[in-house]
């Protein structure tokens, strides 16, 4: 099942052009750029291992993209996302995320609902590789 999280995850994965496009975009708008990787794409989980610092003060989308390649060799098999920081209101938001690279063999996500009484519904979530 394809993991579907942040933006363009319903397009065909980017080519590494089209990623340094993004990145371009985003440096140009004065947002710094954060590189981040998970084994874990449970859609709870939000907290994904940060890989470096946030790059603040970078202007040149090769930095970005270097970072990146050097994620991909550590950590082939987890996904990679890029995350766009505006601290433009004086907080740090994340203004843009994409995932830049997937395991081959991507987890499923199956839900289950459990009926209880007063008409309450739970939900769990299993992954399954």
């Amino acid at each position: 099942m394809r993991i579907t999280q942040g933006c363009f995850s319903f397009l065909p994965d980017l080519t590494d052009e089209q990623i340094t496009a993004q990145v371009e975009y985003c440096l140009g708008r004065g947002w710094a750029i954060g590189v981040e990787y998970t084994d874990d794409p449970h859609p709870r989980n939000t907290y994904w291992e940060m890989w470096g610092n946030p790059m603040f003060d970078l202007r040149d989308a090769k930095g970005v993209m270097m970072e990146v390649e050097d994620c991909r060799k550590a950590h082939p098999q987890d996904y990679i996302r890029l995350n766009a920081f505006d601290s433009s209101r004086g907080l740090e938001t994340v203004t843009m995320s994409f995932i830049v690279n997937r395991p081959e063999n991507e987890p499923s996500l199956r839900m289950t609902r459990t009926e209880s009484d007063g008409r309450s519904q739970h939900y769990t979530w299993e992954t399954q590789r």
